[in-house]
């Protein structure tokens, strides 16, 4: 009985199968004299050979011979390739490998299939061989590979496209935008990712493209508008938006691609000046409005506004009259637009004789020039300033820096307004003792705006032109009561925190003026946050109302409607 293996042995070969099959993998233990001692029956799954090899006491370099010959062995290139290996060579790689103490490895086995490869070898000298097959894991990781790649590239075609585009899942939330999408907000993708039109567009627009988004994606039909947006950087943008509907049922998105057709929404002259050539869009209505990207903080030129100091508080742009005396057309045509463009009264002459006579008609009927521009390149320019005594005189180029000529401008004429105060010097008390009736105010002023900040005045300057509204602005509290005074404004905008009378003091002390006068003036505070005790000091000092900082045109327009005569704002759209 000596010969016959003890009880144990076949227990604990039913172990070892089992732990192989609840673990998913194949066993192979060898001797030390690299001879099998077991092999787990998953190994038939993994190397076709005959199971006579797989059976104890077989040697190593037989069954590795065996696996050889099937051509299903690792670490081997495919069938196909030009460079295969030799089978001894093969063996006594695959014998080393199994006398290393501790190796782990992916290997392809054939055209198709994948093994974690695990050996140990004991102190005792018993080597084991764990395979396990990782094909389905390995195909997931190619096709994850392969998505990547294929994201990348469409991201980067997306980016080519001149026009913007952005995808949004069925909650409306941007999930992709590419490059001219992003320059519209001049935000990094990153900013807008995640988000809602809520998140970055006023409440109107926001609903507007909801409302087509979601019936889009309700729907399956394409959905196509005309719309005039405005960029970041304050430029018109005219595109033709179509949406779509793409993806499968439960999971399907909203395509935004806006053509941009501003070349072909915008006149084009031909040469020499002559008729509009080209294509053209005679009916601008067929726009309907769009996303207004542009904030006037984020476009601030700081820069320009620290050369002008103060002008802007003590000089509105709006009915400056300038005039230009050159025989450049470009020089003209570029002046003249853009001092235009900036709320100013521009007009040219060319020659002298022009501008005598200008002059002579300017003086008979009673209307006085502001500034006089005269280009250095005039002829007979010299004989000009000996008698031009009626405003002061700027000389230009072809070179010359708008936003520099406007600076000169604003400081010319600033200069030339004499300053007039209700209040001696370092007395606060107010007098009233010359108020008059509204019938006494020559010209009614809109709006006076009182704000100490110059960002911020810079702002209200922007807004209140942009509405077509004729406003003064006052630095502080004392300044903005002698205005009052002297202007009868339609409204007031009231910042609360002012120097010198602050504007609650300023409000109480319009309020207590009014008194004589039998009108009320609507007074509006302008404060940073709207705190309990702000609220209750604005109702105190008599205003009217509050908006709070940072403010927008949307919110300057909702208060002017609100508390002005119809008809005084221009028509907006």
């Amino acid at each position: 009985m000596d010969d016959v293996a003890p009880v144990g042995a076949d227990i604990m070969r039913m172990v070892l199968e089992s732990g192989c099959d609840a673990l998913g993998l194949a066993l192979l233990v060898c001797g030390r004299d690299d001879t099998i001692l077991f092999a787990s029956a998953a190994m038939m799954q993994f190397f076709p050979v005959p199971a006579r090899l797989l059976r104890p006491g077989t040697r190593l370099r037989d069954f590795l011979g065996a696996v050889y010959d099937t051509g299903a062995r690792p670490g081997t290139l495919p069938e196909n390739s030009r460079r295969r290996a030799n089978r001894e060579d093969w063996i006594a790689e695959q014998m080393a490998l199994h006398w290393r103490e501790r190796y782990e490895g992916v290997e392809r086995v054939g055209r198709t299939r994948w093994i974690c490869l695990r050996t140990r070898r004991l102190p005792s000298g018993i080597g084991i061989l764990s395979l396990t097959d990782i094909t389905e894991q390995k195909k997931r990781e190619e096709q994850l590979q392969t998505d990547i790649e294929r994201i990348e590239l469409t991201e980067e075609i997306l980016d080519a496209q001149p026009n913007p585009i952005c995808v949004k899942d069925r909650n409306l939330h941007y999930i992709a935008v590419n490059k001219a999408f992003c320059s519209l907000y001049d935000l990094p993708p990153e900013a807008i990712l995640g988000r809602s039109a809520w998140d970055l567009l006023d409440a109107d627009i926001a609903e507007r493209l909801d409302l087509s988004d979601r019936q889009v994606l309700a729907t399956g039909r394409p959905h196509s508008e005309a719309e005039h947006m405005v960029r970041a950087d304050g430029s018109d943008l005219w595109v033709v938006t179509r949406k779509y509907r793409v993806g499968m049922p439960g999971r399907q998105f909203v395509v935004t691609c806006m053509t941009d057709v501003t070349d072909i929404a915008a006149w084009y002259c031909g040469e020499g000046g002559g008729s509009p050539s080209g294509l053209q869009i005679r009916d601008y209505s067929i726009f309907s409005p769009g996303q207004n990207f542009y904030d006037p903080f984020r476009a601030l030129n700081v820069q320009q506004l620290v050369e002008t100091g103060s002008m802007i508080e003590t000089l509105p742009a709006r009915g400056l009259r300038v005039l230009l005396a050159t025989s450049d057309r470009d020089l003209e045509e570029g002046i003249v637009a853009r001092l235009r463009g900036s709320g100013l009264d521009a007009c040219a002459v060319r020659n002298l004789e022009e501008l005598e006579s200008f002059a002579s008609t300017a003086e008979s009927r009673g209307v006085k020039l502001d500034v006089l521009l005269l280009d250095r390149a005039l002829a007979q320019r010299d004989a000009i300033p000996a008698w031009w005594r009626d405003c002061p005189l700027i000389e230009v180029t072809g070179s010359t820096n708008i936003a520099a000529l406007l600076t000169e401008i604003f400081r010319a004429c600033a200069e030339r307004r004499p300053g007039r105060s209700l209040f001696p010097q370092g007395d606060f008390e107010i007098s009233f003792e010359d108020a008059a009736g509204p019938g006494a105010i020559a010209t009614r002023l809109d709006v006076l705006v009182a704000e100490d900040n110059q960002i911020n005045q810079f702002v209200f300057a922007q807004i209140l032109e942009g509405l077509g509204i004729s406003y003064r602005i006052a630095a502080d509290g004392r300044e903005a009561v002698e205005l009052w005074q002297e202007l009868r404004p339609v409204i007031v905008l009231m910042d609360v925190t002012l120097p010198i009378l602050n504007g609650f003091e300023a409000a109480a002390a319009i309020r207590e003026a009014e008194k004589r006068t039998g009108y009320r003036t609507p007074i509006v505070a302008v404060t940073v946050q709207a705190l309990d005790i702000d609220l209750d000091q604005c109702q105190a000092s008599g205003m009217d109302g509050h908006i709070m900082k940072p403010i927008s045109p949307d919110m300057i327009e909702a208060v002017l409607r609100k508390y002005m005569p119809a008809g005084t704002l221009r028509a907006n759209g």
